[in-house]
């Protein structure tokens, strides 16, 4: 999973002490508060009560407020360094102006505002302010990757760089789209790694063709651990429907496309009895691995094998795969001989692993296992109920 990289809308500035800009309009010219002029135009020239225009000191991670008293705000700008905008709507009668968005920690604004008094008379009054640097600076990493196609299975996963203990303000400015209604929710879990995620997992495996879009509109957000200071766009569609399922019991594996099995593959699972046992529940196909080097003391088995595996399907964080294992052939079909993955022959792996796309499920049943697999532990959100699902969104 790679991060998703947008361009920055805003761009740091030295940090400037924040400053309210109050215009006073009189019937021609007036000069703003931090010196900057302004002008304005009346329909007769005799002096009529001024209009008096404040923007309230902005902080970081607040929207930008502009009010006026003795007339009213018809238009308002405000300007980041590089030329973004943060748009805003009017209230109050045309007395308040706030944005939309929120102000950028280590960012600086220019504001300009047209104010109108009660016989039509207009002026424009600018000013700027800067927020100051965050202290920390919260990332994100998004799976799947942009424009991929994905099995039906494989949630939208965002893991986060730094904790995350504001998990309701942040999961509101998250917005999924899909192509066809598809009912899902946001769920909160600690991922292998021990950062905070939120998955977003439909109510029942995806339909295939469905085209999922996110917008993280999560620039000027506090985490509670750290800023954000941009905003994230991916997208993925969901492809074949096809299903893996692993009856440990029976070493079989059958591959099940659109209901239909269309190829069932003599395996060995993990040995019963100890850590070498494989999980059950249902897994997510997490990435095609190919030829890899697998080292026993990397999951905690000692010096059982350090050897390199043709085929590779990565299952879970903590290291099962589905993979060739040649040198397990007296027992597929017949017993759980290993070291906890899934393994099959050469010519099985090869043919099977062309077959698979990453997030396919694998649903894994076995007397003889050492658990479901964790939500955290690659993508197990599917091993929960939908309602117990939902109850791990911030929202709810």
């Amino acid at each position: 999973m790679l991060p998703i990289r947008t361009r920055r809308p805003r761009t740091t500035r030295p940090v400037l002490a924040a400053v309210a800009l109050v215009a006073s309009v009189t019937a021609c010219t007036a000069q703003a508060a931090d010196g900057g002029g302004t002008s304005g135009t009346r329909d007769h020239g005799s002096a009529a009560p001024a209009a008096k225009v404040t923007v309230v000191d902005p902080a970081a991670g607040s929207p930008v407020t502009v009010r006026a008293s003795g007339g009213t705000i018809a238009a308002v700008k405000v300007v980041d360094a590089e030329g973004g905008t943060l748009t805003g709507r009017t209230g109050g009668g045309g007395t308040t102006w706030v944005s939309d968005r929120k102000a950028v920690p280590g960012t600086s604004y220019t504001v300009e505002v047209t104010s109108r008094t009660g016989d039509g008379g207009e002026s424009t009054s600018r000013s700027s302010f800067s927020t100051p640097e965050p202290a920390k600076v919260n990332k994100v990493t998004l799976a799947p990757g942009k424009n991929t196609t994905v099995g039906v299975g494989h949630p939208l996963s965002i893991v986060f760089d730094l904790p995350v203990t504001r998990k309701a303000d942040v999961e509101r400015q998250l917005k999924v789209t899909t192509s066809n209604a598809t009912e899902g929710s946001w769920g909160w879990i600690k991922d292998h790694s021990g950062r905070d995620r939120a998955d977003w997992r439909p109510k029942e495996y995806w339909k295939p063709g469905t085209k999922v879009t996110l917008e993280a509109d999560l620039n000027g957000t506090d985490s509670g651990g750290g800023w954000f200071v941009r905003d994230y766009r991916t997208g993925f569609t969901v492809g074949a429907s096809q299903v893996v399922r692993v009856d440990l019991d029976a070493h079989r594996l059958t591959l099940v496309r659109d209901g239909r099995a269309v190829r069932t593959i003599p395996v060995s699972g993990g040995t019963p009895g100890g850590d070498k046992r494989s999980w059950r529940g249902t897994a997510v196909l997490m990435a095609k691995e190919g030829t890899i080097n697998m080292n026993s003391e990397t999951v905690g088995l000692g010096d059982a094998y350090d050897k390199m595996v043709d085929h590779s399907m990565r299952l879970t964080w903590s290291g099962m795969y589905a993979h060739a294992a040649p040198w397990n052939a007296a027992y597929f079909g017949r017993a759980n001989k290993s070291s906890g993955c899934i393994g099959m022959s050469d010519a099985d792996a090869a043919s099977f692993y062309a077959s698979v796309n990453v997030g396919d499920p694998f649903e894994i049943k076995g007397a003889e296992t050492k658990g479901v697999v964790a939500e955290g532990n690659g993508y197990g959100a599917w091993n929960l109920s939908w309602e117990q699902w939902r109850a791990k969104s911030a929202l709810r």
